[in-house]
């Protein structure tokens, strides 16, 4: 880019921040400092050509025609005008230059320059491709944006037979609803179970028997060799390895992401499955907040091993993270300690999480069929980490509360724990007491 290319924008006024991605956590970003007394300017830049929208309903309600685009809107435009937040659609950031104080500018693909005295990184995750013959053909597709749900809503009458490739969370949620449409759907799973990196292999049984019980063909240790064009571009099946194809004349792809850390480290900063950040959200250059999907960040969970580090995929992380940058930015310091949490819906199934699951030895497994109840509790140590709760909500709450207050529900009560009628509520003991 040549700098005759450059574009002044209102002579290039400096921003007090500058958050660079329009997703929860930035939107929450920007909204927390408002909250916390930051009176400078911020700058809002999304690379979508979209309003900041609420992207968990893309894959079921969005999908299913039960809300339509407005309803996922997180905020009006009189909102961020009432709060001097500027808001800017369709800007793509290529390069950032920064000095040690925290200031630099951003210049987008456009030629547009954003100067700033503070930087945030709130860049997301993208779709991971699968990059097998045919993976170029019309029909093959995924689910990440807003774009990718409206351009599958309008191929719906294109296709009756679908194969979704990947049984994650997305995957599952995205084949409920087609389903539910009428669709003729099978899911191709490479590993041996479903969401296996997210869940027990008991909830993950159960979710295999409630999908295949309702109609969906399911497929584990499924091998793909290619993808089949019917002749014209578009793709007919998917063939395995064993020769057989799969009828197919949509395949929607739904195989995890991979968090967008080309700009970290293109300033220098420190990249290991995500930005890597210290307990208040701050980069390794000490002065940029990461915050969301795309930051790796020390276990927030009470009582977690020292030095253990994830990074969180959540509507919750991204909220409770962004509240951290917010204060690191207003010169505080307030640890990232806190209760992840998910929750993933599909069909009549709610799946609510609570805890992290790294590094159980023993579970606990609540079950009431008639109820369609269903919860697996996680040990460390005789501690209680973490639940999958379905249909469950008392135990979910129960658990994420006892997380919550340090407290514990005896793993050696696993009789009692085990009972659906009793609450797990009036189970739960101080941890000292427990121990």
């Amino acid at each position: 880019m040549t700098t005759e290319n450059i574009v002044a924008r209102a002579d290039s006024p400096e921003t007090g921040l500058l958050i660079i991605g329009a997703s929860q956590a930035g939107v929450q970003l920007a909204i927390s400092l408002r909250g916390t007394g930051f009176t400078e300017h911020i700058t809002l830049l999304g690379e979508e050509d979209h309003r900041p929208y609420q992207r968990p309903a893309l894959s079921k309600e969005f999908l299913q025609d039960t809300v339509d685009k407005e309803n996922l809107i997180f905020r009006s435009q009189e909102y961020w005008d009432e709060h001097d937040i500027e808001l800017v659609k369709g800007a793509r950031i290529t390069s950032i230059t920064k000095g040690p104080d925290g200031s630099g500018t951003a210049l987008a693909a456009d030629g547009t320059e954003y100067p700033f005295r503070r930087l945030a990184l709130a860049v997301g995750a993208r779709a991971r491709h699968l990059e097998i013959e045919g993976s170029d053909l019309d029909g093959v597709v995924y689910l990440r944006s807003a774009d990718d749900a409206l351009a599958l809503k309008a191929r719906m009458g294109d296709f009756e037979d679908v194969v979704v490739v990947g049984g994650g969370f997305i995957g599952l949620e995205a084949a409920c609803s087609l389903h539910g449409l009428g669709k003729r759907t099978t899911v191709l799973e490479y590993g041996p179970r479903l969401v296996g990196r997210a869940v027990g292999e008991d909830t993950s049984e159960y979710f295999l028997q409630s999908h295949r019980s309702r109609g969906i063909d399911i497929r584990l240790d499924a091998r793909m060799t290619r993808f089949v064009d019917d002749g014209s571009g578009r793709v007919s099946g998917v063939e395995l390895a064993d020769g057989s194809v799969v009828k197919a004349q949509l395949v929607l792809i739904g195989i995890g992401v991979v968090p967008n850390t080309e700009l970290a480290e293109s300033m220098g900063l420190e990249v290991d499955n995500g930005i890597v950040v210290d307990r208040y959200a701050l980069a390794s250059d000490g002065t940029t907040v990461a915050v969301g999907d795309v930051a790796n960040m020390p276990n927030p969970l009470p009582g977690a091993p020292e030095g253990e580090r994830i990074r969180l995929e959540s509507v919750n992380n991204a909220i409770e993270h962004a509240k951290i940058a917010a204060y690191s930015l207003t010169g505080q310091r307030e640890e990232y300690a806190g209760i992840p949490w998910f929750w993933s819906n599909q069909a009549d199934l709610k799946l609510q999480i609570a805890g992290l699951t790294l590094g159980y030895d023993s579970t606990v497994v609540r079950r009431d069929d008639e109820k369609g109840k269903f919860s697996v509790l996680y040990y460390r140590e005789g501690q209680i980490i973490a639940a999958d709760c379905v249909n469950a909500p008392l135990d979910f709450m129960a658990v994420r509360t006892a997380l919550g207050k340090n407290q514990n529900i005896p793993a050696e009560e696993a009789g009692e724990a085990g009972d659906m009628s009793v609450p797990l509520k009036g189970l739960a003991v101080d941890r000292e007491v427990a121990a």
